[in-house]
């Protein structure tokens, strides 16, 4: 700690809320962490003598120590969060930042909508969930197709369909799109959805088989065979997850497991009682931690997005000074965080460690078979520190729309953070060389400017000329130490046939069970699924503006109305005269010349 006079800073520190970040000799960032106390909090690391040994090191290197004094300890948690994320600090345990969490939402219409939704539902509309990922969404939709029929289908599909679609035909939809159910016996369907993943299963199945002896006993089988065979649907469905409802409704379960080198942790989500799924995560600056400070990092970083439940359920003791605040500060209501638990809660956490367990084991597969990849590739190519390679791929239709990819392999695994796409703005349309030199010119410029990490590879997906064309650009920009290489099809355009293209013209063909080909293979393979979906997504919206764009008297606004209203240009090109004309600042006249228009 060669200058820093640990006591005198002490003396000065307050004691109030706010983040700390602990500096080494070159200023940069150690560690970031948040503290409802900074004085009793800052200090500790200097007055007791019981850190585990990762710790002590860290304070053997501290330096210096800054300070930023929050309003409370919720503001010091998010700014803490946004500090971990931003510095990536070596001592803090790192948890990769994903997405919001997936819900299931029932939509406030009055036949509501069932779909996959992220972010914050509008008023009137419920969301239920969180779920782990999409695939437990999908799967809860499909149960509640089969079981209520409930619509999934878009606004502008509902609103103007005239006949019944395929999920009604298979029995997935009640079709009220088309008056097949009235408006009572779908809001009936509704509510007993919402019971359903409230978690009130027993309720409702008790309610529908009422409702299919009521029919039974009218003679009206058919109705009844409709409830018999929800009540088979939700039988199967209870019969699969294992809850107690009566124990909980709302459970978060985490479990940390260390083995293969590597720290596994493992989150189960529990809402309305039934068991949503789980995910691993595989935390960075984890290996030299206990397993009880990588629970506390996954909690203060994961409760700082995402919401907490009613218990959390953990598989090491942690201290509950340190974590009880963290989800009542998201919450504004007491959650209970218990790591000695019995019965269901038992059953949930052994199940948690164990697919931990074999998250690690399928992990350290996949990272082995990267490894040799890698190896492979490495000596392939005779260049032994080779870690990062970045791939560029072109799309377009005839000219049309082309954007350029640039996807990132490092750490032996896909980065798609680091992806980027480059709408092509200035070359001429279909000249693949003029392409793939300005997407070069733009992401090697900010790297020439000191923006970003230069790759050791760059693989051009195309051959000797795309390469040369690629290669003046860094020639140009002066850069140098990164090696290109052009990967050509080939003539029979087979997977497995590819060639390997270098700039003084020779070309090359490994075997197609060669490690290295299959690597190269999977990242050009992702470099083209980049490409080619942000250029179907750009065709799509240039299409649509332009066709509308060439009708006299539709400017942005009117022309950003009819697509809101209808949800697209295919459903707008199938919209009478009269639909047309009930947009808001569309007079009769003026859908007319929409309609002719757009035949």
């Amino acid at each position: 700690m060669s200058g820093f006079d640990a006591a005198s800073f002490l003396a000065t520190l307050p004691g109030l809320p706010g983040v700390y970040r602990m500096l080494d000799e070159a200023g940069q960032v150690l560690y970031v962490g948040k503290a409802a106390d900074l004085k009793k909090r800052v200090s500790s690391y200097f007055q007791k003598q019981d850190h585990s040994p990762r710790i002590r090191m860290m304070v053997s290197r501290i330096a210096g120590i800054e300070i930023t004094v929050t309003a409370s300890e919720a503001e010091a948690l998010l700014l803490e969060n946004n500090l971990i994320k931003a510095l990536s600090p070596r001592y803090n345990i790192l948890f990769r930042d994903d997405k919001s969490y997936p819900y299931l939402l029932l939509s406030g219409h009055a036949f509501p909508r069932m779909a996959y939704f992220r972010g914050t539902p509008a008023r009137g509309d419920h969301a239920f969930g969180p779920f782990p990922g999409a695939t437990a969404v999908r799967e809860s939709i499909d149960i509640l197709q089969k079981v209520f029929r409930l619509r999934t289908c878009e606004d502008s599909v509902f609103e103007h369909r005239s006949r019944p679609c395929l999920l009604y035909q298979i029995k997935r939809c009640s079709g009220p799109c088309v008056a097949a159910i009235s408006a009572e016996d779908y809001r009936r369907d509704v509510a007993e959805a919402r019971d359903f993943l409230n978690g009130r299963t027993d309720q409702v199945l008790q309610t529908v088989t009422q409702r299919m002896q009521q029919a039974a006993d009218a003679m009206h089988y058919e109705q009844a065979a409709i409830f018999r065979d929800q009540i088979r649907s939700l039988s199967a469905v209870r019969e699969q997850q294992a809850v107690d409802t009566q124990v909980d409704v709302d459970v978060d379960v985490i479990a940390v497991v260390r083995g293969e080198g590597m720290v596994c942790v493992n989150l189960a989500m529990v809402r309305g009682g039934r068991h949503l799924g789980d995910r691993s995560f595989f935390p960075r600056n984890a290996v030299d931690a206990t397993l009880a400070e990588t629970l506390l990092a996954f909690i203060g970083q994961h409760y700082a997005g995402a919401p907490a439940p009613a218990a959390i359920v953990v598989s090491e003791p942690v201290g509950m000074d340190e974590t009880a605040s963290l989800p009542v500060q998201q919450t504004g209501r007491k959650v209970q965080i218990v790591h000695r638990v019995g019965g269901q809660r038992r059953r949930w956490l052994e199940m948690a460690l164990r697919n931990a367990k074999l998250a690690i084991v399928r992990e350290a597969g996949r990272q082995a078979t990267q490894s040799q990849r890698l190896q492979a590739l490495q000596q392939t190519l005779d260049m032994p520190d080779l870690q990062r390679i970045e791939c560029f791929d072109i799309s377009h239709t005839m000219g049309e729309a082309t954007v350029a990819s640039c996807v990132v392999y490092d750490e032996a695994a896909m980065q798609p953070g680091q992806y980027r796409r480059f709408n092509i703005r200035e070359a001429r349309a279909g000249d693949d060389y003029a392409a793939m030199q300005e997407a070069l010119t733009r992401r090697y410029g900010r790297i020439r400017d000191g923006e970003g990490k230069a790759a050791d590879l760059i693989l051009i997906d195309g051959g000797l000329g795309q390469l040369r064309a690629a290669a003046a650009v860094l020639a140009d920009l002066g850069i140098s130490g990164v090696a290109m290489i052009g990967v050509a099809k080939g003539v029979e355009r087979k997977a497995g046939m590819e060639q390997l293209v270098t700039l003084d013209g020779h070309s090359a063909r490994l075997s197609p069970d060669d490690p290295a080909l299959h690597l190269i293979q999977q990242i050009r393979d992702e470099a083209h699924r980049f490409a080619i979906t942000g250029h179907r997504a750009r065709r799509g919206k240039a299409r649509t503006e332009s066709s509308l764009q060439d009708i006299p008297g539709i400017g942005p606004k009117r022309r950003q109305k009819l697509l809101e209203r209808f949800g697209g240009l295919r459903e707008l090109k199938n919209a009478s005269v009269e639909d047309i004309a009930r947009v808001e600042g569309i007079s009769r006249e003026l859908a007319e010349q929409v309609y002719r228009s757009l035949r």
